[in-house]
């Protein structure tokens, strides 16, 4: 089936991945979430069927943080015996030298060091990534479940966009934080707590001065977020408008080339671009000032730490290698720091995500499916409705009190203005709402008893607006039955006379359609999902003025088509031209909800009522319902 295409969206802020700077993202909006501890808490009860692997995640990123941290102090050990063999020799001392044995112990030391914190690192990540994914997948498979338990009325009240965000976007939110931020989490917070124990055991005092930076490096980083904050909104309001723009100039391409709508669209294009631009680059510019000013705050440490330490080492206070050692210290506590914040942006936006994806699982589901669900086996295509009351609001009904009666292979023709309720009959009667009271049956048996998909398999559906997926032009026929046969989808395109037209084709039934279809016309659409209905062979048809998108000439094939297809079966036909539906064995009339005239055509005129009206005044009106309506409203009015 075609996708709806995802719009990129302005993220609020990055993981430390490769590539990645300390302070990326720090002043972009993160969208907070309403319930923080209790999403937090939900979106935890996900991992704990992973605790094993979670500890030993959290226990190898110990340990590969604490091998990373350990080594520089050992490499300082180099330093001080290279020192200290040079400084004997200088002073000539009888033997002296540099003892390159115990340098390289301590260099061999080292490499394995590194080594073992190389392998706890993949292993943790290793890990990790199974345990986010596996989570991801289990939320993923929750969310899909659930889309297929909701009513119509959940996406009837929302659009495709909004939804598909929920199950795509926040679902690789959260899948990345999983992934990438927790293990950098328990990183940076080792990596803070082990670094300034090992400060601590070089110098107390140097620790202090290294200290003293964090309130400073703390103001510089909330002043430019705050500050970047509002150009990143405005970047991703501009972005949100040029997608937009972009889209519908894209999707409506046609209607822009015949129009002259091309020099309006590029100025309008080239205007919001602009706008991109000027928020796009004052945000990365005022973002990107972060990383030099923590450069520049962290040189200062640097060089109190080197001056100090320096008299500390004329003194013998402290070894030269263990300046060297404090050194790559005080360079590693800055970016930990850096982290943490961006962590905590990230983590915020995540909650939001998973709030929005809980808030999607917790919507109310369409009523269960009968425990022992009744069997139609071989459906006839009786239906009656029976004092049936609904409204989509509870306050406002639609329908008060209808009562239909259809006999197996009758042709019933509804027919009202615009919001009259033609459509909302048909999605009740194949069980897309609910009532609010009454009952509908098929063949004597209340809808309510029978299972969704059976009940749902015994209708053909041709509509007005045509309905086809990606894919082949044989797959989107093969789709009104599961297992039809080659043969069997040809006979079907050659009864509703798409057979010719598909032939001429390149590739004949294996064209590919795109994904709106638009490589073929709307009337070629409309014959294959006629073509579809009749490979589908149901008991029940419902056509929404399904020839309304051919040509004269095909409209009479299509009609010799689809009576040959009604013979025998039970059709519920929409009628928009009221020339179509003289031969309907019934008539609905409807308005406002509820049904005021039904008989026969000839029957209906005799009363001289409403259909009446209709029915002579769309000669001079253009042969629409609507139009005759507002003829007859007009007429009325004066």
């Amino acid at each position: 089936m075609s996708e709806t295409r995802r719009q990129p969206q302005p993220q609020g802020g990055m993981g430390m991945g490769p590539g990645a700077r300390p302070g990326m993202g720090m002043g972009m909006p993160v969208e907070k979430a309403k319930d923080f501890k209790g999403t937090l808490k939900r979106l935890t009860g996900y991992l704990m069927p992973h605790k094993v692997a979670l500890t030993a995640v959290f226990i190898a990123a110990i340990i590969s943080t604490i091998f990373n941290i350990v080594s520089p102090k050992i490499l300082g050990q180099a330093t001080t015996k290279l020192f200290e063999g040079l400084l004997a020799k200088y002073r000539g001392v009888p033997g002296a030298g540099v003892d390159f044995g115990a340098i390289k112990h301590i260099l061999i030391t080292l490499a394995i060091l590194y080594i073992i914190s190389s392998v706890f690192n993949y292993i943790q990540q290793y890990i990790m990534a199974s345990v986010a994914q596996r989570t991801v997948y289990d939320l993923r498979k929750q969310v899909e479940d659930k889309l297929s338990r909701l009513p119509l009325r959940f996406f009837d009240s929302r659009t495709h966009g909004e939804i598909l965000s929920r199950a795509v976007n926040d679902m690789d939110n959260i899948s990345s934080t999983l992934q990438q931020s927790l293990t950098q989490l328990i990183t940076s917070v080792v990596t803070i707590v082990g670094v300034i124990v090992m400060m601590l055991t070089i110098s107390p005092l140097l620790t202090l001065v290294t200290l003293i930076t964090i309130p400073l490096s703390l103001v510089v980083t909330i002043g430019v977020a705050k500050r970047s904050q509002k150009h990143f909104v405005g970047q991703q309001r501009a972005l949100g408008v040029l997608n937009g723009h972009v889209e519908e100039m894209y999707t409506g391409h046609k209607i822009v080339k015949a129009f002259g709508f091309e020099r309006r669209s590029i100025d309008e294009f080239d205007k919001l671009n602009e706008k991109l631009y000027e928020s796009g680059w004052r945000a990365q510019f005022i973002s990107g000032t972060i990383m030099p000013l923590m450069m520049f705050i962290g040189n200062l440490g640097y060089v109190f730490v080197a001056v100090i330490g320096g008299v500390l080492v004329t003194q013998r206070a402290i070894q030269l290698g263990d300046i060297q050692a404090f050194i790559q210290y005080s360079r590693q506590f800055t970016m930990p720091i850096t982290q943490l914040a961006n962590i905590a942006n990230i983590i915020q936006s995540t909650i939001a995500s998973a709030e929005r994806v809980f808030e999607l699982l917790d919507e109310q589901e369409q009523i269960p499916e009968a425990v022992e669900a009744k069997v139609i086996a071989e459906p006839m295509g009786a239906v009656t409705f029976d004092h049936v009351q609904f409204g989509y609001k509870p306050d406002v009904p639609l329908m008060e009190d209808m009562n239909i009666d259809v006999k197996p292979g009758q042709t019933i023709a509804i027919v009202g203005p615009t919001g009259a309720g033609k459509t909302t009959l048909v999605n009740l009667l194949m069980r897309f709402y609910e009532l609010n009271g009454g009952r509908i049956m098929v063949d004597g048996v209340d809808i309510t008893e029978l299972r969704r998909g059976n009940l749902r398999s015994m209708f053909g559906m041709v509509l007005q607006d045509t309905w086809l997926f990606n894919g082949t032009i044989r797959d989107n026929i093969g789709y009104g039955r599961e297992g039809a046969t080659e043969q069997e989808i040809i006979q079907a395109a050659k009864a509703a006379h798409a057979d010719h037209f598909i032939r001429t084709l390149p590739d004949s039934y294996d064209t590919v359609l795109n994904e709106e279809a638009t490589n073929i016309s709307q009337g070629q659409k409309q014959l294959l999902t006629i073509a579809r209905a009749i490979l589908a062979n149901p008991s029940i048809l419902i056509l929404d003025e399904a020839t309304s998108s051919v040509d004269t000439r095909t409209e009479i094939y299509i009609q010799k088509a689809m009576s040959e297809l009604m013979q025998g079966r039970t059709s519920f036909v929409i009628a928009h031209r009221l020339s179509t539906i003289r031969d309907a064995d019934l008539i609905l009339v409807m308005n406002h909800g509820s049904i005021i005239e039904q008989g026969t055509h000839e029957e209906l005129l005799a009363r001289n009522g409403f259909y009446a009206d209709l029915y002579n005044s769309q000669f001079t009106t253009g042969g629409t319902i609507d139009s005759a309506i507002e003829a007859r409203e007009s007429q009325a009015a004066i």
